[in-house]
């Protein structure tokens, strides 16, 4: 976290806190339901199969998302596992992001599912290797879909990022920004 201002990192660390209460206060008017039901046949997405491979469908019906009021894009949510996707992201965002971001997350679970730390503090963002590995993952979707480094970029490129961690990110999933 070298390059947050002092709010970013408050805030941050306050939302960190909340996620780690008994009570979810963040979960506030949280509508939970089965990834399977709200996101139609994407067992049968080949990423997403290359994600869980024969546990695809059994994954995808057992796994949680809470929709949720607050902004900001999804997450992994580490104390269930469930993937936490903002309602008005949902509704409102570029769909290719939308997609890249479910397959970014879905690899999360994977490494959540796996017992694997996936907020590490050890780490600054940009160099969490459940972070790169999840990247990866994604970066190489995108490319199968056609999308051009110049577009990957943009997707990687996020305001939560300073200039220089965009720069090792893209550097770390070998996209040329």
């Amino acid at each position: 976290m070298h390059d947050l201002t002092a709010l970013e990192h408050i805030i941050f660390r306050i939302f960190r806190f909340l996620r780690r209460l008994p009570v979810n206060l963040l979960g506030f008017g949280v509508n939970t339901r089965v990834f399977a039901d709200y996101f139609k046949d994407f067992h049968k997405v080949e990423a997403v199969q290359g994600i869980f491979g024969e546990d695809t469908e059994c994954v995808l019906h057992r796994l949680k998302v809470d929709l949720s009021w607050i902004g900001g894009y999804m997450y992994v949510d580490s104390s269930n596992g469930h993937l936490v996707i903002s309602k008005s992201y949902l509704n409102n965002g570029n769909k290719i992001d939308i997609y890249l971001d479910l397959i970014h997350e879905l690899y999360h679970v994977k490494q959540y599912l796996e017992g694997k730390d996936l907020f590490d503090p050890r780490y600054d963002y940009v160099e969490r290797p459940t972070e790169i590995e999840a990247y990866l993952y994604t970066v190489q979707e995108a490319r199968r879909l056609g999308l051009s480094d110049k577009r990957i970029c943009q997707y990687l490129k996020t305001e939560w990022l300073s200039e220089s961690d965009f720069k090792r990110l893209a550097k770390a999933v070998n996209v040329s920004c």
